[in-house]
């Protein structure tokens, strides 16, 4: 079974939204896109680098899909996240496209937790899911999602789209790596651990 990773920058409490740039995502008249982009420095640059490395395909919503095929063209065949983006297969859940164009893309047809369970079956590494938001949601909804990378951008923005919504499932996860870049951003890996546990803590149980 293939591991899918979902890497999200996320706001201290939770939002999810249109971190790169304003006009990013301004549903629901969001008005901090680009909240990220000052905490972008080298660091997170080099974890993005190896990232991509680790990548064997991507798996897209809509609107993440189509802004890396407008930009990440543009970086050129010898920028190491671009040129990776170019050659891995890219699947791309969406219900108003009708075609993809970007170079070894496939746009999923029907249901797509089915097609999701189906691509996770598939021969080949590591899928990564980057932004799509809204996909993220159904993934975690249907307990899809086998590690999170979070990078926590030391912000609070009051409104926007938050990464675990209401459909999320009930799920534990082990933290495996842990990191602090210079310009203060957590970076934070976990892997799916199982179910829930639950206890109790107080001085009549012990654990005090």
């Amino acid at each position: 079974m293939r591991t899918l990773l979902v890497t999200m920058f996320v706001s201290l409490d939770g939002v999810v939204q249109a971190p790169g740039g304003p006009d990013e995502d301004r549903d629901g008249g969001f008005a901090h896109g680009g909240w990220a982009a000052p905490y972008i420095d080298d660091d997170i640059l080099s974890r993005a680098i190896g990232g991509a490395a680790q990548a064997d395909a991507l798996l897209l919503g809509r609107r993440t899909y189509e802004e890396f095929a407008e930009h990440w063209p543009l970086a050129g065949p010898d920028d190491p996240i671009g040129s990776r983006w170019a050659a891995v297969p890219k699947y791309v859940a969406s219900r108003t496209l009708t075609s993809v164009s970007w170079q070894n893309s496939t746009l999923l047809t029907g249901d797509t937790v089915a097609a999701v369970i189906e691509l996770k079956k598939s021969d080949g590494g590591e899928i990564q899911v980057h932004g799509s938001g809204h996909l993220v949601q159904t993934l975690l909804e249907h307990d899809l999602v086998d590690e999170l990378q979070l990078m926590v951008i030391p912000v609070v923005l009051g409104s926007g789209k938050r990464l675990f919504g209401g459909g999320a499932v009930p799920a534990r996860f082990a933290l495996v790596g842990s990191a602090t870049t210079r310009s203060g951003v957590v970076v934070v890996r976990y892997v799916r651990a199982g179910a829930v546990e639950y206890g109790a803590v107080g001085p009549e149980t012990g654990n005090w």
